[in-house]
């Protein structure tokens, strides 16, 4: 039986996304219009926006997993950040839209909320939440930049859904004057959406402009080097992602008094070390330093 790859690991947990988004929305949405709470409402399209955001991060995952090419010698990893921004701007989107609705519904005299909502709110949370932790770990496992992005779209949900929690609560314990506390509760939930979109575009950011972000993976490229015969130190070494996989530009010092063949197959007998050490590594570039101290 053959191991499951990050990009099938990240596609399987992208499809549970999807259905869960799913049926939540359709969960939200009926509750909300039934118990007069645009906070769950508000709610609702949130976890439609998840339903979109993860198709795109699935769109993108089974593009970026494709093999490099003539066009595409380093394969076509990048289209997952380039979805990442995508999801970011459905999240602006959606929280533009709560502000807006929350706004007029403030302005609009309207009843109190049903009390049963707080039960519904109160299994979305925690089933959110969960998500968002079970998404986030497989993130984590496949340096998917995209997957990241999608556990954090779980994560605002599950703050909307705390945010609504309260304001529901405020509305029902207080009773008249207070009906629109779960509009409020929305309007402060699209402000923790926009600001959870740009912890989520940053990082995405940094991957398209090769940003030095990966000091732990270089730390372990150089220790796992140091194992290898014949390499007696490294000096530069630049990383940059692509996708969930790694490209490595490392210079490493060997004896100035061997021959070229044999920092050759010194480099050679580096880069399979370092793959099957680091298997999060696409490949590595090798370029070999003669030792001054040699001379």
């Amino acid at each position: 039986m053959t191991d499951i790859t990050p990009e099938q690991k990240a596609i399987k947990t992208t499809y549970l996304s999807i259905v869960g988004n799913f049926g939540l929305a359709v969960i939200k949405g009926l509750t909300g219009y039934l118990g007069n709470s645009y906070a769950l409402i508000a709610d609702a399209i949130e976890s439609t926006s998840d339903i979109f955001s993860s198709i795109l991060v699935l769109f993108g995952l089974r593009y970026a997993s494709k093999p490099a090419d003539k066009n595409h010698p380093y394969g076509h990893g990048r289209a997952e950040p380039l979805v990442t921004f995508i999801v970011v701007g459905l999240l602006i989107a959606s929280a533009v839209v709560i502000a807006y609705q929350s706004i007029k519904n403030i302005q609009t005299p309207h009843e109190l909320p049903k009390p049963y909502t707080l039960i519904v709110l109160g299994a979305v949370i925690v089933i959110k939440e969960t998500f968002y932790r079970i998404i986030s770990k497989k993130s984590k496992e496949t340096n998917s930049t995209s997957l990241k992005a999608d556990a954090w779209h779980n994560r605002a949900d599950a703050i909307t859904s705390l945010t609504a929690f309260i304001g529901i609560s405020i509305a029902l314990i207080f009773g008249k004057g207070y009906e629109t506390a779960d509009d409020w509760a929305a309007l402060v939930a699209s402000l923790i959406i926009i600001y959870n979109a740009y912890h989520i575009f940053r990082p995405a950011l940094g991957e398209i402009m090769d940003e030095q972000l990966y000091d732990d993976l270089i730390a372990d490229i150089r220790r796992v080097s140091l194992t290898v015969e014949g390499v007696i130190a490294t000096e530069k070494c630049l990383v940059r992602k692509t996708g969930m996989k790694f490209h490595v530009d490392l210079h490493v010092l060997v004896s100035s008094i061997i021959t070229v063949k044999e920092g050759h197959d010194i480099a050679h007998k580096l880069k399979e070390h370092l793959i099957k050490e680091l298997p999060q590594l696409a490949d590595v570039l090798i370029h070999v330093e003669p030792n001054d101290c040699d001379l």
